[in-house]
C-alpha cells in the first residue's frame, strides 16, 4: 500500500503555523484541532519544520514557561523527514521506527500535500487485517 492510499482515506488537510507563531498559540492550535503536531511553514506549501507535543514538553522542562512567548522555531525540528505520495507505507513505518518520530509530512514536487501520523498507519493496518479476515472467513464458509 502507498501513502497516497492512506491520504485518500484520511484526507490531505494539513494544519500549519508560520515560523513567527509563538509557542503559546501553537499549543492552542494543537488543542483546537485535537492533533499532536503541526508543520511549520512560511507559505503553507513548503515544509520549514515540524513541531510536536513532545517538543513542547521538552522545551518547558528545559527552559520553563517563558518558552511559551518565544517563536516555534526555537523548539521545532528543522531537518524534517518526509515521504512522497508514492512511497510505500512499510517504508514510512521503518522511517518512523528508525527515527522515533510519529508524524511525517507528505511532499510532492516540493509542495506539502499531507501529513501521516503513526495513528493513521495503525488504522490502515487494522483495516487491512479486517479485510483479510473477512476474505478468509468468506472463503472458509464457502462464499468463494
Amino acid at each position: 500500500m502507498r501513502i497516497s492510499d492512506v491520504l485518500r482515506v484520511k484526507g490531505n488537510r494539513v494544519i500549519t503555523v508560520g515560523p513567527d507563531t509563538d509557542v503559546r498559540h501553537l499549543v492552542a492550535v494543537l488543542a483546537e484541532h485535537k492533533i499532536g503536531a503541526v508543520v511549520v511553514s512560511g507559505d503553507g506549501r513548503t515544509v520549514d519544520g515540524i513541531v510536536s507535543e513532545r517538543d513542547i514538553v521538552r522545551a518547558l522542562s528545559e527552559r520553563g514557561a517563558g518558552v511559551l512567548a518565544e517563536p516555534v522555531t526555537v523548539i521545532h525540528t528543522a531537518e524534517v523527514h518526509v515521504v512522497g505520495p508514492d512511497s510505500h507505507v512499510e517504508e514510512m513505518m521503518r522511517l518512523m521506527t528508525d527515527h522515533r518520530i510519529r508524524h511525517v509530512p507528505v511532499v510532492a514536487d516540493g509542495v506539502l500535500c499531507g501529513l501521516v501520523s503513526i495513528g493513521d498507519v495503525v488504522k490502515n493496518r487494522i483495516d487491512e487485517l479486517e479485510t483479510e479476515r473477512t476474505a478468509l472467513t468468506n472463503y472458509i464458509s464457502g462464499g468463494r
